[in-house]
């Protein structure tokens, strides 16, 4: 396992408290659209502030696996800890801390969308998927039956692998070291730790996404993201929420 560290990027306070979860974030394709920020500012709550790139708001769809899941003290369990996920987030910040938002986080783990909401308010939706990886080209699908949403595709590597640099998009987009969440109707933070991202630019193509289209964005090709990066992944440290507000 690599040894956890800081980025250099981002400054954050973490408490005295022992991270709760270890987890590794595998084989992931980050998609980017620049939403508006007034249509993007309605699912954000009321308490917490879009975070702004050069005055342009961004929403990010990412399909990745879910590897070794399970609690500090404990081990990862075969058929439990490790499932697809595929996740809509936005970019926000409270007191001038940077963070990420979750509109949805669809899983193939029922264990995870019951426990996930109730102790870190997320949204979570249990999903049937699958991620398949192909030499440099990573295949993804997901199909929430409940509501019918889906999303479909591939990406492919475009670029050697590199650590976004200062003041970059890219630095923007994924050095983020918390989530911020509704619990109880109370803004609550939660931190991660992990290695810088090494990230590859790369070209996606998406032949369903109503997992997108299930919210009101204002995307006009939901098909076509205007920004795409692949990752062969993280190993991660989350700590327990704290209340803030």
């Amino acid at each position: 396992m690599n040894p956890i560290i800081q980025s250099k990027h981002i400054q954050f306070a973490m408490s005295n408290r022992k991270h709760s979860l270890i987890q590794e974030w595998k084989y992931l394709t980050f998609m980017h659209w620049e939403v508006s920020p007034k249509i993007l500012s309605k699912y954000i709550p009321k308490d917490m502030e879009l975070d702004l790139f050069e005055g342009n708001a961004y929403i990010g769809l990412i399909p990745f696996l879910m590897k070794d899941v399970h609690p500090r003290l404990l081990f990862p369990i075969g058929g439990i800890s490790n499932f697809p996920e595929f996740n809509i987030r936005a970019y926000v910040k409270l007191n001038n801390k940077p963070g990420v938002f979750f509109l949805t986080l669809d899983a193939q783990s029922y264990i995870t969308c019951l426990y996930a909401p109730y102790a870190y308010g997320l949204p979570y939706n249990y999903s049937k998927g699958n991620i398949k990886v192909d030499n440099k080209k990573y295949i993804w699908k997901s199909n929430r039956r409940r509501k019918g949403f889906e999303l479909s595709g591939f990406s492919i590597l475009e670029s050697e692998a590199m650590i976004p640099s200062k003041g970059s998009l890219e630095e923007f987009l994924f050095e983020r070291y918390c989530l911020f969440s509704l619990r109880n109707n109370k803004i609550c933070i939660g931190y991660i730790k992990h290695n810088p991202w090494n990230i590859h630019r790369a070209h996606a193509k998406l032949q369903t996404n109503n997992l997108t289209k299930s919210f009101d964005l204002g995307i006009k090709n939901l098909l076509m993201p205007e920004l795409v990066h692949m990752s062969k992944g993280v190993t991660v440290n989350a700590w327990s929420l704290q209340t803030i507000k």
